[in-house]
């Protein structure tokens, strides 16, 4: 018998004080068998950055032809597409193809860096993607905020990304990899 999708809500409050967005958001996700709660947190907190009401998660982890999480207009064109993790580089490049703009949050540490040199001459011809680097020790302290209801708020301001749960606080910092080329 398959193991089944373990369900988490979170209610997530946003105050982007760099894109003048203040909102909340009911969330359901699904944690694959095989996701870990880092992997998890870290689709949350990109849902985070870049919030929309428009914005929803996919099924990145179990369907090449999606993205973990992203954006589309009201015609079904895909506006943002993003992937967490060391995704292939051929399934970014055709995410490239597929959507206005992409963005990579990479992170595992060592891996992520060898990931990211052996595919960087590749990623360099992709003029709508962006990719950035989390810390270890950050998606770690992330994983420990996971909980199967989660009541979060995060703060971004000045390039500083705050998620806490009301008694822990964890800032993460981001590394810009490779931008956008306009």
């Amino acid at each position: 018998m398959a193991i089944k999708a373990t369900v988490f809500k979170a209610n997530l409050q946003i105050a982007d004080i760099e894109r003048h967005y203040y909102q909340d958001h009911t969330l359901t996700l699904a944690r694959h068998p095989s996701e870990t709660d880092e992997r998890l947190m870290v689709r949350l907190l990109a849902f985070a950055l870049h919030a929309h009401e428009n914005l929803e998660f996919g099924q990145g982890m179990t369907a090449d032809d999606e993205a973990d999480v992203w954006l589309k207009d009201l015609t079904g064109l895909i506006e943002l597409w993003i992937d967490v993790g060391i995704p292939d580089e051929k399934l970014v490049r055709k995410a490239c193809g597929r959507s206005n703009q992409v963005v990579v949050y990479c992170y595992g540490g060592r891996v992520a860096d060898m990931w990211f040199s052996q595919n960087k001459a590749q990623f360099a011809r992709q003029n709508n993607l962006i990719i950035f680097s989390l810390s270890v020790a950050d998606t770690q302290a992330l994983a420990k905020l996971a909980q199967r209801n989660m009541n979060l708020q995060c703060t971004i301001q000045d390039g500083q990304v705050w998620l806490s749960d009301g008694a822990v606080s964890v800032q993460v910092n981001r590394v810009i990899l490779k931008p956008a080329v306009k």
